[in-house]
């Protein structure tokens, strides 16, 4: 295996999927260009035969060719409906016009945007990958993508360590959510029920009826809440979410 498409080097002493191997020959950009979420799931899509090895622009003509070696897949052309070859670029806040919205921060994918709320973001150059996602986000279009590489394109223009440090940074990201978003729902389903625990204060309804039932609304929510929170069994598909009438 050569070292562009070993997969990470904390993961040396496990056994790979075609996925794994699929994915430790992307370059990690999280870009979405391809028509999935992020990398792991394009990779898991070409490994099952549902999505070609030829829609990762960032990964150029020389990524194909090392997907199509680890895939036994022919070579093929850049599907250019997914984009274009080119340099590597890097995202450029216009500071002066910038009105501190955070939403690009919350539309990098490597956590590489600093700023505040109301206050002047930045980008973080040597973390960029350049996946363009923060250009849309912008309200007031004040960032442009500018290259940085010269003539150089694909993997000429990007390292495996960059790719590993783009991995490593999109995994914390990914953590960090998840364990915002459950320590957030933690803190509803705790003010839920304590005002549970005292419904008629908390709502100001006095009504026997329309108490009983408010409180049955409550107990559904936080009982959907809790599903939702539970591990699924192995294999088993997680239970869609029902819609929340609170």
């Amino acid at each position: 295996m050569s070292s562009q498409n070993r997969p990470p080097a904390h993961e040396t002493k496990r056994s790979y999927t075609l996925a794994d191997l699929l994915d430790a020959a992307l370059p990690q950009t999280q870009c979405t260009r391809c028509g999935y979420p992020d990398c792991r799931a394009y990779a898991e899509a070409m490994a099952s035969g549902e999505a070609d090895i030829n829609r990762c622009p960032p990964g150029g003509a020389e990524g194909i060719a090392r997907l199509a070696t680890i895939s036994g897949k022919p070579v093929l052309p850049l599907d250019i409906t997914h984009g274009h070859e080119g340099p590597r670029q890097l995202a450029v806040i216009d500071e002066a016009w910038c009105i501190g919205c955070t939403l690009c921060i919350k539309a990098c994918p490597v956590d590489c945007i600093v700023g505040a709320s109301k206050l002047m973001h930045t980008v973080i150059d040597a973390q960029c990958t350049g996946c363009e996602l923060c250009v849309p986000a912008c309200p007031v279009d004040c960032i442009s993508m500018t290259p940085v590489t010269g003539e150089r394109t694909g993997w000429q223009a990007w390292s495996p360590a960059d790719a590993e440090e783009a991995r490593e940074r999109y995994a914390f990201r990914t953590q960090r959510l998840e364990r915002d978003k459950r320590e957030n729902d933690e803190r509803l389903a705790a003010k839920a029920q304590a005002k549970l625990a005292d419904l008629s204060a908390a709502s100001g309804i006095t009504d026997p009826d329309a108490l009983a039932a408010k409180r049955a609304v409550v107990e559904a929510a936080l009982k959907r809440a809790a599903q939702r929170a539970a591990p699924s069994p192995a294999g088993a598909a997680p239970a869609p979410e029902a819609p929340d009438e609170t």
